[in-house]
């Protein structure tokens, strides 16, 4: 059975960025901060450090119950028992994951256009991430996309959105009002020195 998920803090993770000496301290302290569910992406690794790296996030994860997704790899997701995972526009479609996946998965899909928001709820898709919102150092070439266009977005499906890029503190009321579900973070709450009174400040001043 597929999970219910809160979207409202969604951390996805980028060692490169986190303050903490090892990615499940920053993790756990993101989680007791407030954040509401974990997508592990790591993009310069084996697939058996993938592997090995999801099994101790997930150790966490479940220990808060909270939902752990995986960044484009469906093989990863299946074999350590993830909830689902998250592909962008280059990855492998949507109905692919589907059929790899099952049913009981739960699939997001990232967005930068009201076509690609609505294909991607056509296709089967959980929920999009709707990005850039702001210029972000994570992804140099990442499309962004006006708060007209994300609202747009909102009124062309019915799933829920998470936005994402440079998204912190400081901008973070900005979608208040929106219609939006939640919040994707990756600096604003790793590369800060107390990682959870970051994902605490943020999850303050985002009421979806």
């Amino acid at each position: 059975m597929k999970r219910r998920i809160d979207y409202t803090l969604y951390l996805c993770t980028d060692r490169s960025l986190m303050s903490t000496d090892t990615l499940e301290e920053a993790v756990e302290q993101a989680v007791k901060g407030g954040c509401t569910l974990v997508q592990l992406r790591e993009k310069d690794c084996s697939s058996l450090d993938f592997y090995h790296t999801a099994l101790r996030i997930k150790k966490i994860t479940d220990r808060y119950k909270i939902p752990l997704m995986i960044n484009d790899r469906a093989d990863i997701a299946l074999a350590v028992g993830a909830d689902g995972v998250h592909a962008g526009q280059s990855d492998l479609p949507c109905t692919v994951l589907r059929a790899m996946l099952g049913d009981d998965k739960v699939i997001g899909i990232s967005a930068s256009t009201v076509e690609e928001a609505v294909q991607a709820q056509r296709d089967g898709a959980d929920y999009l991430g709707v990005g850039a919102m702001f210029p972000t150092g994570t992804k140099s070439d990442a499309e962004q996309v006006s708060m007209e266009t994300l609202k747009a977005v909102r009124g062309a499906v019915s799933i829920p959105i998470v936005a994402i890029g440079g998204i912190g503190p400081q901008n973070a009321a900005q979608f208040c009002g929106t219609g939006i579900d939640g919040l994707a973070v990756i600096s604003a709450i790793l590369s800060k020195p107390d990682i959870t009174a970051a994902a605490r400040e943020l999850r303050a001043a985002f009421h979806p």
